[in-house]
């Protein structure tokens, strides 16, 4: 596809406050529609690339240049970003008491699209995609992680992805700690957003059961923070067989 939602040109980054640079040069394009992989050995800086693109704070760009969508954003802050259209699921995510994962959605929704979405059509659809992931629908009126388990706390991410329909989402290890039923139905959901929405993915991880139901378009090995091998879905079954060492030094 000619139309690239998503260019990074020479990305050089470091974590704020601290003389450690994790991205050395880092150049990646992503086209409308397309599924992008990235891999790497443990600390080669893949999900601190997620972090950076979404505008994390605790990292700071030394270089380079950030296109999403046709603007700049190497400087803008992670709720512009969001607003945007860029979606990022967590490795690990957070428990926040005091707001359920209900309200926590439906307010996520407003911010983005800056319009008011009416009770029924938002408790009708929410219902019908936990449904399609095999959650318990208590757990919209819960608090946001509290208390979920690993693999509810991975279908919540993948809820929010389908109800908030991002241009652009950044799956960060979400096949991660998962059992297979589990990853079964989170693969289910990315599917279905690719179905529904159309938009790019760029997928982290080294566990590829969860690529098995996608069209992987390109994958990128990602070395000391920087990409190091280009490929298609090929790749991934290179790496699985072979491991990274034939990419790093």
């Amino acid at each position: 596809m000619d139309e690239k939602i998503l260019e990074v040109s020479s990305l050089e980054a470091s974590v704020k406050d601290e003389e450690k640079k994790i991205l050395h040069g880092v150049d990646l394009s992503v086209g409308m529609g397309e599924t992008h992989v990235i891999m790497g050995p443990n600390g080669a800086g893949k999900s601190t690339l997620g972090s950076v693109l979404l505008g994390d704070p605790r990292y700071v760009i030394d270089g380079g240049k950030i296109t999403f969508d046709g603007s700049d954003i190497t400087n803008e802050s992670t709720d512009k970003i969001a607003k945007k259209g860029m979606f990022l699921s967590f490795q690990n995510p957070v428990e926040i008491p005091g707001i359920t994962l209900a309200n926590f959605i439906r307010t996520s929704i407003e911010n983005r699209t800056g319009e008011r979405i009416k009770l029924w059509d938002f408790k009708k659809k929410l219902k019908e995609t936990m449904e399609l992931l095999d959650m318990d629908p208590s757990y919209a009126d819960r608090d946001l992680n509290v208390g979920f388990s690993g693999g509810e706390k991975k279908k919540a991410e993948i809820l929010q992805l389908l109800m908030l329909k991002p241009k652009l989402a950044i799956l960060d290890e979400t096949d991660s700690g998962l059992d297979v039923d589990a990853t079964r139905i989170v693969s289910k959901g990315i599917s279905e957003y690719k179905k529904q929405v159309g938009g790019a993915l760029i997928i982290i991880t080294h566990v590829t059961r969860i690529l098995e139901a996608l069209d992987v378009d390109y994958t990128h090995v990602l070395v000391d923070g920087k990409i190091v091998g280009h490929g298609g879905r090929e790749l991934v079954d290179e790496i699985n067989e072979n491991g990274f060492t034939a990419y790093e030094n």
